[in-house]
């Protein structure tokens, strides 16, 4: 039996990451929630919010500001049907290959533990040169996910 879990991202939030990459020592960090559809273990990322007016953006932070991004979760959600929902977080790092601060795995392990569906949240840190994914069970542990060929 595969255990294997496949994400397929679409162009456009393929697009929507490459906008937001910190190339320039200027570049503030940006971020959003992750939408799409599940089927089994599998995850289709649809879409991704971006940063709104009301987000705090740095350097080397980015907090997301509930107002807006909620609102467009819950609009998709509701003409979804249910099918498109809130799979999880992606932000940006100044970083070539990007891995997670302590502060990015405490409020992780927050999100996941608040979680209504149980389901492991799917985490994103775009770098300049690499995407970091990872699926956050509840307790905070979580499972790395690496491109396939």
């Amino acid at each position: 039996m595969d255990k294997r879990t496949l994400l397929h991202f679409s162009n456009d939030v393929v697009d929507t990451f490459s906008r937001y990459i910190q190339a320039k020592d200027s570049d503030c960090e940006a971020g959003g929630l992750i939408l799409g559809s599940v089927h089994g273990q599998n995850m289709l990322i649809k879409e991704v919010t971006e940063p709104t007016i009301n987000d705090k953006r740095f350097r080397c932070l980015f907090e997301r500001m509930p107002f807006g991004h909620e609102a467009m979760a819950l609009a998709k959600w509701t003409t979804s049907k249910g099918v498109t929902r809130y799979l999880g977080e992606w932000h940006t790092h100044p970083e070539d290959d990007p891995s997670p601060s302590t502060l990015d795995r405490a409020e992780w392990k927050s999100l996941a533990e608040k979680r209504i569906d149980k389901r492991p949240l799917l985490v994103v840190i775009v770098g300049r040169k690499s995407l970091y994914v990872e699926l956050v069970q509840s307790n905070g542990k979580g499972s790395v996910l690496v491109p396939i060929s």
